[in-house]
């Protein structure tokens, strides 16, 4: 009972950190962006001082955030799959019925955005996440069954 109570709060308490992030204003959640851009930027100059890289800033920033979507919703996908698990749920029903609410948490999150300043929901960031989930879901399900 408590882990399947502890599974559950960690997926809401994942879910509340995902909106806390979609809730900030295009500019708030740029200068994070751009200031991890900027410390990856930083370490390769540092790792390798003598590099012809050229960086295109841009580009980084833009994989960064796309990397974001998926690494986060990778992670909601884990939790939720675990919290159906410990509440009893047959695992074939657990990875439809997970994936299903990560969808579904993405379409809301993207809907969201749209009335957050600076901000636009995406089609595609919803295919990211949702594709993200379901590394998450099968990522899960796998070290289950190596588990066992």
């Amino acid at each position: 009972m408590k882990t399947k109570i502890l599974s559950w709060s960690l997926v809401i308490l994942w879910m509340g950190l995902i909106f806390f992030f979609s809730h900030q204003p295009a500019t708030e959640s740029s200068e994070l962006s751009t200031g991890i851009t900027e410390v990856i930027v930083d370490v390769v100059n540092v790792i390798a001082p003598d590099n012809d890289f050229m960086f295109n800033q841009g580009v980084i920033n833009f994989s960064i955030r796309k990397a974001a979507h998926f690494g986060v919703y990778l992670v909601l996908g884990l939790l939720v799959f675990n919290g159906l698990i410990h509440s009893s749920i047959p695992r074939s029903k657990a990875i439809i019925l997970a994936l299903l609410i990560c969808v579904l948490y993405a379409i809301s999150d993207e809907f969201h955005q749209l009335y957050v300043p600076g901000r636009s929901g995406q089609v595609s960031d919803v295919l990211l996440d949702s594709s993200g989930a379901l590394m998450g879901i099968l990522l899960m399900n796998a070290v289950r069954r190596v588990r066992r």
